[in-house]
């Protein structure tokens, strides 16, 4: 298994530029919970600020979501990761969202599937297996 983070998540469901690299790791995963809220968020500027899904596309999506997170992802409590997030924070200057992804692979000793840059080359200075 491997942990996936928002950005992975948000580019797979809403089909941005190069989601289909993504298919063959969306099988089975960890999370923390907050990619819940990371990608309700995501729905919410491309439906209210860019105007790229209307609402009916909003619901499909949200259904596909829901079911993915129900029958695919194993989320992990934040609260759990927290104080090892802040040290990576703290120490690679990104933020605490980011880091708890990268807390999580560690404890997991897995890959992380991301699309942040800044996100990768920190997990990649801590010895973390980075997907695609």
């Amino acid at each position: 298994m491997i942990v996936v983070d928002a950005s992975a998540v948000v580019a797979f469901f809403l089909r941005e530029e190069g989601w289909e690299n993504l298919k063959p790791y969306m099988k089975r995963g960890f999370s923390v919970d907050h990619v819940v809220k990371e990608f309700y968020n995501a729905v919410w500027k491309a439906m209210y600020l860019f105007k790229t899904l209307d609402h009916e596309s909003m619901q499909k999506v949200l259904e596909l979501f829901n079911s993915y997170i129900e029958n695919n992802l194993i989320l992990e409590p934040g609260e759990k990761y927290i104080d090892k997030a802040l040290n990576i924070a703290l120490k690679a200057g990104i933020t605490i969202y980011d880091s708890l992804y990268t807390a999580l692979a560690l404890d997991k000793k897995t890959p992380l599937l991301t699309l942040d840059r800044k996100q990768r080359d920190t997990a990649l200075k801590l010895g973390i297996k980075i997907l695609p």
